[in-house]
């Protein structure tokens, strides 16, 4: 139930959204609240606290998107939001409605880093994909698969190396989400090895599908458009690989559905042009399934690492790990219980969301949650929903813990190197 900045809403609200997570193993979700130009954060926060409070079933929390850092928004509404428990917020490097540029992502951090708040960045170069894409529609090459050729590699890249310089700066905490370039991925990792307070997040889409699969007939090729888009099979392999040693700490659904006709993928009628079509697809249901199937019961990774990609990464970076992302005396007694031995056939019609497609159709799962638990009550038995609408609650949020991430000054904001000037950085 969230506004794109043309004003399109997602397929799901926080009743159906919330259900295809319970459904998926999952018993805490972080949704994007989104403030687009000339909204107060204030207003933007009780719209999103509105829809999610009576329909959720699962508890929750929010990212704040920001696209409009004014000196109210910076000085008054983020440190505002910190203080009730929201602490992350995200920003994007692309899209025009909702880019910031290097001065007021600079401006963000800053915020954040002084606050003790999370900024994750979608990290891609907005004047290259601009590029690209006219190149491509002046060719004539408007369908749904010349989306994956519109947003280069080299856009993630250099985004993504922009980013860990501007965070490094001012020694500020950064995620990078949805990773989908070994060279993006390699640059996070040079930043972790360097000491800087980066950290790496990728997606089921860059593991499991990819750009051959959108050369569909018609307009059906637009159900796979995303952003950053499918890459090819080498680069799943390498996205793999980076998740196997660390390189991501964090692996998200990017849940974003768009249903397949006027409402969603089609809004801008029945044969638009890439550029037009929404971006994002329905993951939320599919991420732990896929990931226990493709990679515990595959050998990929261990029992502990699929937890720790599950869960308990993600509660300690997100400030959740005061109740969530372990079983210990005094959190939630969150669990889901899996079946190693369940195979399912992945099929459109079984899903709990709002959307008549799935991506992965077809494929056929190992092991599935069969009993999922939330604060000790069960929310799922089997294929029974057992909690009810508004059951899930607001969870407040920590400040970023940089235990064990000392960082660093850059010379020109050190007071010892530059004259005694302390810019309060």
């Amino acid at each position: 139930e969230q506004e794109a900045s043309s004003g399109l809403m997602t397929s799901d609200d926080y009743y159906s959204g919330s259900v295809s997570a319970a459904f998926g193993g999952n018993t805490c979700i972080i949704p994007f609240a989104a403030q687009h130009r000339g909204q107060s954060l204030k207003d933007v926060l009780e719209t999103y606290h509105d829809r999610a409070g009576p329909k959720s079933v699962v508890d929750y929390s929010f990212h704040l998107i920001i696209s409009d850092p004014t000196d109210t928004v910076l000085h008054q509404e983020l440190p505002k939001a910190i203080e009730e428990g929201i602490t992350s917020f995200k920003v994007y490097m692309t899209y025009d409605r909702l880019i910031v540029d290097d001065g007021q992502m600079l401006d963000i951090l800053a915020v954040a880093k002084k606050q003790g708040a999370l900024t994750m960045i979608h990290a891609e170069n907005n004047a290259m994909i601009k590029w690209m894409s006219g190149k491509l529609i002046d060719s004539g090459h408007g369908a749904p698969k010349y989306h994956a050729l519109s947003h280069p590699r080299t856009a993630e890249s250099e985004a993504i190396n922009r980013a860990v310089a501007l965070a490094g700066f001012l020694d500020a905490p950064i995620l990078i989400v949805h990773v989908s370039t070994e060279a993006g991925a390699r640059i996070i990792a040079k930043a972790r090895y360097d000491g800087r307070k980066v950290f790496g997040e990728t997606c089921p889409q860059y593991m499991f599908l990819n750009a051959k699969q959108m050369d569909l007939p018609d307009m059906h090729g637009a159900k796979l458009c995303c952003s950053p888009p499918l890459r090819d099979r080498a680069s799943q392999e390498e996205i793999w690989r980076c998740l196997q040693n660390g390189t991501f700490q964090v692996y998200s659904s990017d849940h974003a559905p768009y249903r397949y006709d006027d409402t969603g993928k089609l809004h801008a009628g029945p044969n638009p042009d890439f550029p037009q079509i929404a971006n994002g697809l329905p993951g939320i249901e599919m991420r732990l399934p896929l990931l226990f199937s493709e990679g515990f019961v595959k050998g990929r990774i261990t029992l502990n690492h699929f937890v720790a990609l599950a869960a308990t990464n993600a509660s300690k970076i997100y400030g959740l790990d005061h109740c969530k992302g372990s079983i210990t005396e005094g959190r939630d007694a969150d669990i889901a219980i899996w079946d190693p031995d369940v195979t399912r056939v992945v099929k459109a019609e079984d899903m709990h969301d709002n959307m008549e497609y799935t991506p992965y159709e077809g494929m056929e799962i190992s092991g599935w949650p069969t009993t999922v638990i939330q604060r000790g009550e069960v929310i799922v038995e089997g294929n029974e929903l057992k909690a009810v609408r508004g059951a899930g609650e607001f969870v407040p949020r920590k400040t970023f813990d940089s235990t064990g991430m000392p960082g660093r000054l850059v010379p020109e904001l050190d007071p010892d190197k530059n004259f005694g000037v302390d810019l309060g950085i």
